[in-house]
């Protein structure tokens, strides 16, 4: 795919690239049935000193390799950014090794795991994939993962359409078969004391705003950023300029945590389309 000429989207397997001196850079994690595409419009709104490396999640088939794959391409102290199912497995990457972790952006998840809405969804298209050819995303799929100020952009549209049918049905069924069981992960977030930025929708479908209310309560270094204009379940194609922003202000926040008397972030009251 074409990259924006100032962005090189990674996917690499090696962790320690040799990046220009103060770049950080970013393990990124897809959501389900998304590639590097996902962040094509983040990485340009980043800026010159943030560096988007894409972990090909697509090419994982079983819980446990993509949970390798995140490790294999995390270095020992990683700046992990999860979208959606990314999220969740970043979060349990987070849990299992914190000391690798040194601080985490989870984007559209919940760390409830999915709701029950969606579950069922889930297993009604796992049964009519079993047995038909897949299509595509439909159009009643695009409205529960989309603002409605978005649906006639097809610049947003077409990209989430090309990826599912470039990744296709093994990789859907895949995703959907491996990740649809999501234990609640709510009890063990204070065990995550490490700079947390939560990014959600009010407006996401597929998300509620409560529980990543919840998640930052119990997060003992969380920062929640609430969108309310225009954006739904996909924020990093409806909203990548409010979301660099807001993830510039947890890596500048996160390089310093230690550096101030031991200075915590705190959750910003209401933090909604700060």
């Amino acid at each position: 795919m074409p990259l924006d000429r100032t962005f090189t989207i990674m996917s690499d397997a090696i962790p320690g690239l040799n990046l220009p001196e103060n770049t950080t850079r970013l393990v990124c994690i897809p959501g389900t049935l998304c590639d590097a595409r996902l962040w094509s419009r983040l990485a340009p709104a980043l800026g010159d000193a943030i560096h988007v490396h894409h972990v090909p999640l697509h090419e994982a088939r079983t819980r446990a390799q993509m949970q390798q794959m995140i490790a294999s391409h995390s270095d020992g102290q990683a700046h992990l950014v999860g979208f959606s199912l990314g999220a969740y497995l970043a979060l349990e990457h987070a849990l299992v090794h914190p000391q690798r972790v040194k601080s985490l952006t989870l984007i559209a998840n919940s760390a409830k795991g999915l709701l029950p809405a969606e579950v069922e969804a889930r297993q009604r298209i796992v049964t009519m994939l079993e047995r038909n050819a897949y299509a595509g995303i439909t159009r009643q799929r695009l409205r529960e993962l989309l603002h409605p100020s978005h649906l006639q952009d097809a610049g947003i549209t077409g990209l989430i359409q090309q990826m599912g049918l470039d990744l296709g049905k093994e990789v859907l069924l895949a995703q959907f078969l491996t990740t649809i069981d999501r234990p609640d992960l709510m009890a063990r977030l204070p065990e995550l004391d490490i700079p947390v930025l939560i990014v959600g929708a009010v407006d996401d479908k597929l998300v509620n705003p409560d529980d990543l209310r919840d998640m930052a309560a119990r997060l003992p270094q969380a920062t929640l950023h609430l969108l309310k204009d225009n954006t739904g379940h996909m924020i990093p194609l409806e909203a990548p300029r409010p979301l660099a922003d807001a993830m510039r202000a947890h890596l500048e926040a996160a390089g310093n945590f230690n550096d101030n008397d031991g200075h915590r972030a705190m959750p910003p009251p209401l933090s909604q389309n700060q």
